[in-house]
């Protein structure tokens, strides 16, 4: 298992993120959307959670078969797709990401939002995250993958008219007001011999792009949803999940792009239970783990922005 903590500030207060988070995953899915891959919401529903309160679960299935390197491709379906879970009890979210075929993959991403700079070094309240492990990612000068960039959503010419904030400059994280930081403490897990490490360092890239990207759009779009009230940007979050729905499921139904993968011929035939454990798979006989709509607090993970 490889484990990092990433920390995202923003230029935000933690009461104006409460409404541009869900703005930002709802716009950033339906955008990212397209040719088959993309985000399907399979529900979005209140929740209560013994010790965090009332928040809202969400769960989806991402569409990433285009997305994947080649090396991974001989390995799964051509509609190949994680399912995402996402427990929001604001200022803090649990999300666990899974694939059904792959029972060895896991990863788990526990959140927590503060009004400070990232100098809080153990947020979340049990041990200090060692600090080999410990990423700052700068929304303003780190690279992101040039297929994301956008002129108007470059921080560094950016400026809110509303809120009369940007563009950030050098150092901004040490001078700006207001401030507030995204903690992430992302666990994640593929124990198959051979393609674990290669996996698991391909995660964490992938993690750290979309962080960055989702944590620039959300300062950039802000005057697109500063001032909006909850009901309001609910309604907004229903009708992007619905268009997004009919993008993925649309694309899917016209077929494969020309070029395409052809589906794989060959098959293995492991029939004996010793060999399919092994390979981290379960039969009707086999025992199973009992099934929660509520997150564990593995000692290890055992698992979904977002």
């Amino acid at each position: 298992m490889l484990m990092k903590e990433y920390r995202i500030c923003m230029p935000l207060t933690l009461e104006e993120y409460r409404i541009g988070q869900l703005y930002m995953i709802s716009k950033h899915s339906c955008e990212q959307s397209d040719g088959g891959d993309g985000v399907e919401v399979v529900r979005n529903e209140p929740d209560v959670h013994p010790q965090y309160g009332r928040g809202q679960l969400t769960e989806k299935r991402i569409y990433l078969s285009s997305k994947l390197p080649s090396w991974a491709k001989a390995l799964v379906p051509r509609f190949f797709y994680v399912t995402e879970k996402a427990w929001n009890f604001y200022p803090y979210t649990i999300t666990e990401y899974s694939v059904s075929f792959l029972p060895r993959f896991n990863i788990r991403i526990e959140t927590r939002f503060e009004n400070n700079n990232g100098s809080n070094d153990n947020v979340f309240g049990d041990s200090p995250t060692p600090a080999g492990s410990v990423t700052f990612l700068d929304i303003l000068s780190d690279p992101i993958p040039d297929k994301h960039y956008k002129e108007t959503e470059d921080l560094s010419r950016w400026q809110s008219r509303k809120t009369g904030r940007g563009p950030l400059e050098k150092g901004w994280r040490e001078q700006q007001v207001p401030i507030m930081c995204s903690y992430k403490r992302v666990q994640c897990s593929f124990e198959v011999y051979g393609f674990q490490t290669k996996t698991e360092e391909f995660i964490h890239k992938n993690i750290r792009d979309i962080l960055l990207v989702g944590h620039r759009q959300a300062v950039a779009w802000l005057d697109e949803w500063h001032g909006l009230s909850m009901e309001e940007v609910r309604e907004y979050e229903r009708t992007m999940q619905d268009k997004t729905n009919c993008k993925v499921k649309s694309n899917q139904n016209a077929g494969p792009p020309a070029g395409a993968r052809p589906a794989l011929s060959r098959s293995i035939s492991v029939t004996d239970e010793l060999s399919l454990m092994k390979m981290g798979l379960t039969t009707p006989t086999m025992s199973m783990p009992c099934d929660s709509s509520v997150p564990q607090s593995p000692m290890r993970l055992n698992s979904t922005p977002e």
